[in-house]
């Protein structure tokens, strides 16, 4: 498909990209281009600016990816090189750092939508997912903690009209929209803010002017026959028929999200659904990435120390453990490690094993991750913990691997040395406080707060004693392998919780190819 047939996208609220990026790989990135992605979180910028720039080289072909892959294999600094400057600003002209809902971030994006004339286009797309905090379960019961809180007085409450004025304003024959399954619930004043959206979106001159005229819109299910239109009555329709259970669509990761497409009722076209697949496990996801062990932090650290720490925590366990007899198969668990507990596991994975990976299994997940030209592990690095967490992070992996589900609560770590210090630990509270990512299920649901510990993240594999990095993160979220996350480690694990699972928005991609093209 040459340039001018490509489908341009607006990528609202775009966090690292992972909408963005799943579009943009669709028909291997020929039919669908971004024109602009908006973000105002530094950090996700520079990564999607960094992935604007990857794109942009690959399109150009022969050797321009050439300062990319150096800038990733560490021999440069800076991603371009003084061939690629101009592509530099091209990507830092498509991937903008603004502030949508102040009066510069609204002026610089409609400036750009101007120029484009996509007003006068029926031939282009709007994506995008207004932020969560204020709608999802964990951030309201946050607020329900703080008095003086008020829904009506919260902005984030308000960010989707941002998105709604755009739509207003451009009027795209198709819109998705993303947002957390919090939102379903979440009201203000007695209201369901979902029903106001449902209607704003689907008729967005009136949400905006008060005119009954003007463009409407109808709002689809991906996953079933459900529609919204303009005249009909959210309390008759199943809120939960717009939840995507990513899951089900080949996602290694039990990830529930809203998503909404809104197709222009002057299109006349009805969109067909997403196809369930193969569920994917942990495993798939992650298993061919290089071993690592944890950092031992507030302490000295070695691999020699680690070892001897892990070691040590290891027969105490296995001490304790051997005098119940219902913990067996978690003892026997146990008495194999030590062949493997050893301190020659690295800190942060080097090289890739390309001879490896080329016979490897070339699952839908293998040749979506792996780039042969990638010669090292991007934001594949292990976190330090303490040694009080390294002795729960082996016992719950081993608990996993021995039972095949993760243990939970102060009855399932009832081992001399494992309950937490806290008040609360035996009221249930916090039975989910340790989690391990069971390695022939999906993930749980991948969150920002995995920046904040690894508790909820601890990897399958006993001898490695740690919590998901970076990579294996992105891994169950469907990064590539080449999509490399910019900022320190704690960025990294926000941008990837914050995200759209790429592989799933390329599935999205596929549905909306077909209403436009």
């Amino acid at each position: 498909m040459s340039q001018d047939k490509t489908i341009p996208v607006v990528d609202l609220f775009a966090g690292p990209g992972g909408l963005g990026e799943g579009f943009s790989a669709f028909n291997e990135g020929n039919t669908f281009r971004t024109l602009v992605s908006a973000e105002m979180d530094s950090s996700a910028h520079e990564t999607l600016r960094l992935r604007a720039f990857y794109r942009i080289l690959k399109r150009q072909g022969g050797n321009a990816l050439d300062s990319y892959y150096k800038f990733c294999h560490g021999e440069s600094v800076h991603p371009c090189s003084k061939e690629t400057i101009r592509e530099w600003e091209e990507a830092e002209n498509e991937a903008k750092q603004i502030t949508l809902g102040t009066a510069k971030g609204n002026q610089e994006l409609n400036s750009t939508l101007d120029k484009a004339r996509l007003g006068h286009s029926d031939r282009w797309v709007l994506i995008g997912g207004p932020p969560c905090q204020a709608y999802s379960l964990v951030g309201r019961s946050r607020n329900r903690g703080n008095i003086d809180y008020r829904a009506e007085d919260d902005h984030r409450h308000f960010l989707y009209k941002e998105y709604l004025k755009i739509i207003h304003q451009y009027q795209p024959p198709v819109f998705v929209m993303e947002n957390v399954k919090g939102i379903l619930s979440s009201t203000m004043n007695g209201n369901k803010i979902f029903h106001t959206i449902l209607r704003d979106l689907s008729n967005p001159q009136l949400a905006i002017e008060n005119k009954k005229s003007g463009q409407k819109y109808k709002i689809y299910s991906l996953v079933v026959p459900t529609v919204f239109e303009h005249d009909m009555d959210p309390e008759n329709i199943n809120l939960n028929n717009f939840i995507i259970r990513a899951e089900s669509y080949g996602i290694p990761q039990a990830r529930h999200r809203v998503i909404l497409l809104g197709v222009r009722e002057d299109l006349g076209k009805i969109p067909t659904h997403l196809e369930k697949c193969q569920e994917q496990t942990v495993l798939d996801a992650i298993a061919d990435l290089p071993p690592l062990r944890s950092k031992l932090s507030k302490e000295e650290d070695s691999s020699k120390l680690w070892a001897l720490k892990i070691n040590h925590l290891l027969k105490k366990i296995k001490h304790e453990a051997s005098k119940k007899p219902e913990l067996h198969e978690l003892v026997e668990i146990l008495k194999k490690l030590p062949s493997y507990i050893n301190h020659d596991l690295g800190l942060v994975a080097q090289g890739r094993n390309l001879e490896a990976l080329s016979q490897a299994d070339k699952s839908i997940l293998t040749r979506w991750y792996h780039d042969e030209r990638l010669e090292v592990w991007l934001n594949h690095e292990s976190r330090g913990h303490m040694a009080s967490d390294l002795g729960r992070y082996l016992y719950a992996s081993a608990f996993a691997a021995a039972y095949g589900r993760s243990p939970k609560g102060h009855l399932d770590f009832s081992l001399n040395g494992l309950q937490p210090n806290h008040k609360n630990w035996e009221t249930g509270k916090f039975s989910d406080r340790f989690r391990v990512q069971l390695s022939h299920r999906p993930a749980t649901t991948v969150t920002s707060h995995i920046a904040k510990d690894g508790h909820y993240y601890i990897h399958p594999d006993p001898s490695q004693c740690r919590s998901l990095t970076a990579r294996e993160a992105a891994r169950l979220q469907t990064f590539p392998d080449n999509y490399f996350f910019q900022g320190n480690r704690t960025q990294q694990l926000h941008q990837v919780g914050n995200a759209v699972p790429p592989l799933l928005a390329y599935k999205i991609a596929s549905v909306v190819h077909d209403l436009i093209a």
